[in-house]
């Protein structure tokens, strides 16, 4: 494994491609080994199309979900991609489910983490993930947790933005310019067969991200070209030596 690693929990198997995948093959192209968790594949509460389909099962759906986000984290270039198979609407996560995370996480022991946001409304799964997240990250740090084994340091928890941000208190104060790995995005995105009502929002939200970036890297005059970006919050504070 790369000595630069980072960790993705996604709550449903497409997450992870509109909300960090230019991340993903950014820090691919960088050298990361990128480790992408799906709790679950989306398969009753994110599978609209799959269920209009007559005589469509749940196994069936599963499978589908399964194959469309295993071609798109290869079209990212994902080191690998685990699914945890938990269940959504509701998604629920036990003490074991909890401790197998905690051991994914030390295992690849991440430079830094990303998640959902911490509230939303309209998708609980959502913001459960992510308060699992936080709650995994310091079972990892706890020397009496598995004693023995190599306990994890400090990685921030990046938290990528929600489909309907201005609703769900959202507030990036990161913007990371993926131009470069667009086109590996787009098609990413277009794998994800079951959720084509989002290809263009998304590609739309990286467009206007990619604005926000221009002008907060120098403002209109001096801003450094970006056509396409993805929004940030964080959640630990940023440690430097000068500002």
């Amino acid at each position: 494994m790369s000595e630069k690693t980072a960790l993705i929990l996604s709550a449903h198997a497409a997450d992870f491609v509109w909300r960090c995948g230019g991340a993903i093959a950014l820090h691919e192209e960088l050298g990361y080994d990128v480790t992408v968790a799906c709790m679950s594949f989306g398969e009753r509460g994110e599978s609209a199309k799959l269920w209009k389909q007559e005589g469509m099962t749940l196994e069936e759906v599963k499978k589908n979900r399964r194959k469309e986000a295993e071609a798109a984290a290869k079209a990212l270039d994902v080191t690998n991609i685990e699914f945890f198979d938990l269940g959504d609407y509701p998604l629920e996560i036990d003490r074991d489910a909890k401790y197998k995370i905690v051991d994914l996480i030390r295992k690849v022991q991440p430079n830094f983490m990303m998640s959902h946001s911490k509230y939303d409304q309209y998708n609980t799964d959502h913001m459960f993930m992510t308060e699992i997240a936080i709650e995994t990250r310091m079972i990892a740090q706890a020397w009496g947790h598995n004693p023995g084994e190599k306990v994890l340091g400090a990685p921030q928890l990046y938290l990528f933005e929600p489909h309907q941000t201005e609703q769900m208190g959202w507030k990036p104060d990161v913007f990371l310019d993926i131009t470069q790995v667009w086109d590996k995005k787009r098609a990413a995105i277009e794998c994800m067969q079951g959720q084509e009502h989002l290809w263009k929002y998304y590609t739309n939200v990286a467009e206007n991200r990619g604005n926000h970036f221009r002008r907060n890297s120098g403002g209109m005059a001096g801003g450094r070209k970006c056509d396409y970006a993805e929004g940030f919050q964080t959640v630990y504070p940023v440690c430097k030596d000068e500002l």
